[in-house]
């Protein structure tokens, strides 16, 4: 299943849905979302349907029909990219009552501080009312084995948590 239809038919069918929005400009952010999305689809991980978007095509309905989500961004000058910036501007506030309390996690590249990425993605999903279920993934130079084995962890961690 794909797409927006492909969503509203696994909700339908009460299948939990995990959502990954990630801006993934580079071959270190490919490494960490691949080793994310290795560790939501997991085997061992049953009956959750997990949804990739890039950050510039996910859609407030894309949000709306998951059950979790797992945010990827580089740091780009002590913030988050302006792709991730403007999908949280897209849904905002069509999902701001509709998701209170859905769990997410969060991971980070970038080549020198990321606090300000980290700071201003808690802000807007604090607001949201999103319940983050696992510590953020933060990667400063070339994601090693370690950060790669910790964005497995986060992928299945958010995953598992929306296992019936």
């Amino acid at each position: 299943m794909s797409g927006l239809a492909g969503i509203a038919r696994t909700r339908l069918a009460g299948v939990p849905t995990l959502l990954i929005i990630h801006h993934t400009p580079s071959p270190f952010l490919q490494d960490m979302f691949e080793a994310v999305l290795s560790g939501a689809t997991d085997p061992e991980i049953e009956g959750v349907e997990v949804v990739r978007r890039a950050a510039l095509q996910v859609t407030a309905d894309d949000v709306l029909a998951a059950d979790g989500y797992v945010l990827g961004t580089p740091a780009n000058l002590g913030y988050m990219s302006g792709a991730l910036k403007h999908a949280f501007d897209t849904f905002y506030y069509p999902c701001l009552d509709s998701t209170r309390g859905r769990p997410f996690g969060v991971y980070i590249h970038g080549n020198q501080g990321t606090e300000g990425a980290e700071r201003s993605i808690a802000t807007v999903t604090t607001g949201m009312g999103w319940e983050q279920v696992a510590a953020p993934v933060i990667v400063t130079g070339p994601p090693d084995a370690g950060d790669r084995e910790r964005c497995w962890e986060l992928g299945a961690t958010v995953a598992a948590g929306l296992m019936d």
